[in-house]
């Protein structure tokens, strides 16, 4: 639970939206601007063929705008978050910051348009002259009941998805946790008997969700500052209140509470008391989202009873209602398919796909928002956190399918799995790289791959995922009981992962014999190796690899990068003619970058060097990149001169000698490799673009350089891999994430496919 002594004060907010820059908002040019020939494409005379097109096909601006990916957010200021009617120039932070969040999460453009007109029918006919310009409308901050009438009217005047998110948002994001909470406590929605607490834009359209998924009408109550709307009632009605009239004889808030299974509360603090808690039916669901204080606290409801399940609209306490984890995605699916609306079919798919994500395995980035505490699907945790990074490719699958099954779709799609794969590219560069390796490895034998250090939570979590993802088989190294009781404590099934104790294992003695074989001249006694046998889990993985008993190796969790590596090699060879090294895969702006070596060799020689060019150049391939190596150094072609350049020229030479069949230059400065007009000042350069594989002269170098372009530079880095050993072997870095060890098992299967595995199998 966040501290609330954390909460921000007004200089900080104010000192944060005015510098370094005022505004949370900038435009980025997606083509090049940097010639003559550029401008003349983007502005005249190129742009008139676009023009002629759209005018010829208006569906066209799709293709060849960003309309297809641009929402405009919307306000008149009626009502800024609980703040009231400030006008429609106080609205604007709120608005960019709204913009902001779908480019954060969903990768959607927006752009924030203020209108200074409260009338309903003049703010309609004022968004409806420029509407069509975008892929979508996100109302925002509207007062009720004017805020119905305006979504009403733009539906039907325009052919884009018009969306309330004050309405609608909440109400998707609380029948995702109320889908939750029924499964928790064993109750049927259709049977559900609910009281929703404001009659507002936002209770009501909670209100219509909940009975389009099965709620029937006269078990809701829906309660207003007056109390109970029921049937006959006639002071203080309008038409959408109206609606959901109930025939009861209920007539206030603490009798309309009284057997109800659920409360939904969007109303003001201190509305409910402990005596209305006391009232509902067994295992009541609480929804108090009052903000900034709920209707009632966690805390009051927890001395009222203890089978509540518990949500509110605040971060400090669990299950937060946050519109954040719907509407980025809900435009995401709706845009993807160039929906002409958002209809009820397409927000219970966004409901049901929010419930069914909390049910899962949460990944680190969820725990690293919990202050490292690992939330589990429970009463405290029913709602997806918005840090999840799943929800980009979990939701908007769901949404598009219902707009597609229900014929609001005009570009449907036909691959589902593809476009999962492409909305994860979308937020993270790896990703595509990671797909394509999961894919390969689940398409090959299934494979076992070890993970050494079977006792840490992380790696048994890692191992859960691999098995669970159809990546192969997990086996866990470690004492069963210590295991189980970590495996309890996640949550995983006690058979759900192969446990192999070092010291019990019948194949104990044969890897004693094997390793004594092989270490017997190298100063090891019997006696010795059977203590590393027992108790070094690296050394007894690495048996199992040797002796086949597993096809690849995870490991470094708990030991540092040297230490395993050493460990590893008492048993694993290099392979043949080739170089143990670590490797990095670089993704920035656009490009990758494979850097080499990051891990194993401190100073190589001028012949290590072009080891590691060769193994490099071989990766790269295998990752489907044809490579073009730039050996790096503080001197470009001899200048200036020295030691260390005289080492890289001759790692050249010995690339010469051999006759390899890619493509490599050097010594080099950086900036020269990476620069694809580079052979204009060096026309003798035999490389025919910029370089894709950077061979670093050093350890320092290289490790430097990956830090560097990760932290300072926004790069996202992959690895290190450890590549050059007969067997796969992965080594993660101290105390790894469940991802990044994941991956590591995911990179050991897919090494089993190269060529150096299959010559090994013939």
């Amino acid at each position: 639970m966040t501290d609330r002594r954390s909460r921000v004060d007004d200089e900080e907010a104010l000192n944060f939206h005015r510098f370094p820059k005022p505004g949370k908002l900038a435009m980025t040019a997606t083509k090049p601007m940097a010639t003559q020939r550029d401008l003349s494409l983007a502005y005249s005379p190129g742009v008139a063929a676009p023009v002629k097109a759209i005018a010829e096909d208006p569906d066209l601006a799709y293709d060849y705008t960003s309309k297809g990916n641009m929402v405009a957010v919307i306000s008149n200021g009626t009502a800024i978050l609980g703040l009231g009617d400030l006008g429609a120039m106080a609205s604007k932070p709120v608005m960019e910051g709204k913009s902001v969040l779908f480019k954060r999460f969903a990768d959607v453009d927006s752009i924030d348009i203020e209108v200074d007109e409260n009338d309903p029918e003049a703010f309609i006919e004022c968004v409806r002259r420029f509407g069509a310009s975008f892929g979508g409308i996100n109302l925002e901050d509207i007062k009720g009941p004017d805020c119905f009438i305006i979504e009403e009217k733009l539906r039907e005047l325009l052919d884009i998805p018009v969306f309330h998110d004050d309405q609608h948002g909440t109400a998707i994001i609380s029948a995702a946790g109320i889908i939750n909470a029924c499964e928790l406590s064993g109750k049927d929605i259709k049977a559900l008997k609910v009281v929703v607490n404001g009659a507002g834009a936002a209770g009501i359209a909670v209100l219509e969700l909940l009975k389009a998924m099965g709620v029937q009408h006269d078990n809701a109550i829906l309660c207003d500052s007056k109390g109970v709307i029921y049937k006959g009632r006639d002071h203080g009605m309008n038409q959408w209140k109206s609606a959901h009239a109930a025939d009861t004889d209920a007539r206030t808030l603490d009798e309309a509470m009284n057997g109800a299974d659920c409360f939904i509360g969007l109303s003001v603090k201190g509305a409910v008391t402990k005596e209305m808690v006391r009232s509902m039916a067994a295992d009541p669901i609480i929804f108090a989202m009052a903000n900034p204080d709920p209707e009632i606290t966690p805390e009051e409801v927890r001395e009222a009873r203890s089978d509540a399940i518990m949500a509110t609209g605040r971060s400090d306490y669990p299950n937060q209602v946050n519109n954040v984890l719907g509407f980025p995605y809900i435009f995401r699916g709706a845009l993807d398919v160039r929906a002409r609306t958002i209809n009820e079919e397409m927000k219970i798919a966004a409901a049901k796909a929010l419930a069914e994500l909390a049910r899962e395995d949460v990944p680190d980035e969820v725990a690293a928002a919990y202050h490292g505490a690992r939330p589990t699907f429970g009463k405290e945790y029913i709602i997806p956190a918005p840090f999840d990074p799943r929800l980009i490719s979990h939701v908007p699958p769901y949404v598009a399918q219902a707009a597609m099954e229900s014929g609001v779709a005009r570009k449907p799609i036909s691959d589902m799995e593809q476009y999962k794969a492409a909305l994860a590219r979308r937020l993270d560069p790896t990703a595509a790289i990671l797909q394509s390796i999961q894919d390969d490895v689940r398409a090959g034998e299934r494979k076992t791959i070890v993970f050494a250090e079977g006792e840490e939570p992380s790696v048994i979590r890692a191992a859960y995922a691999f098995q669970n993802q159809g990546l192969g088989e997990a086996i866990l190294i470690g004492r069963e009981e210590t295991v189980h009781a970590n495996m309890r404590l996640l949550g995983v099934q006690s058979d759900a992962i192969r446990i192999v104790n070092a010291r019990l294992s019948d194949k104990n003695a044969d890897y004693a014999d094997f390793l004594f074989h092989r270490l017997q001249r190298q100063g090891y006694l019997r006696r010795d190796v059977q203590r590393l046998v027992n108790n070094d889990r690296n050394v007894f993985a690495a048996c199992m690899l040797a002796l086949g008993d597993a096809h690849g190796m995870v490991t470094g969790v708990t030991r540092n990068y040297a230490q395993a590596l050493g460990d590893v090699q008492l048993v694993i060879d290099t392979a043949e003619n080739e170089r143990v090294m670590g490797m990095s895969l670089v993704l920035s702006r656009g490009r990758t970058l494979f850097i080499a070596d990051t891990n194993v060799t401190e100073f190589p020689s001028p012949e290590a060097l072009a080891d590691i060019a060769v193994e490099t150049a071989a990766a790269a391939k295998r990752f489907g990149v044809t490579p073009r190596v730039a050996f790096l150094s503080y001197s470009t072609f001899g200048n200036p001169s020295g030691d260390r350049a005289d080492a890289i020229q001759k790692a050249v030479s010995y690339l010469d000698a051999r006759g390899v069949d890619f493509e490599y230059e050097g010594e080099m400065n950086a900036d020269v490799a990476l620069d694809p007009d580079h052979r204009r000042l060096y026309p003798f350069s035999r490389l025919t673009g910029p370089a894709n594989v950077l061979v670093m002269p050093a350890i320092h170098s290289a490790s430097i350089a990956t830090k560097l372009m990760r932290a300072a530079g926004g790069a996202t880095v992959l690895g290190p891999m450890l590549v050059g050993l007969e067997k796969p072997v992965q080594i993660a870095r101290l105390g790894a994430s469940v991802n990044d060890i994941l991956t590591l098992a995911a990179l050991a299967a897919h090494d089993l496919s190269d060529d150096r595995t299959e010559k090994a199998a013939e």
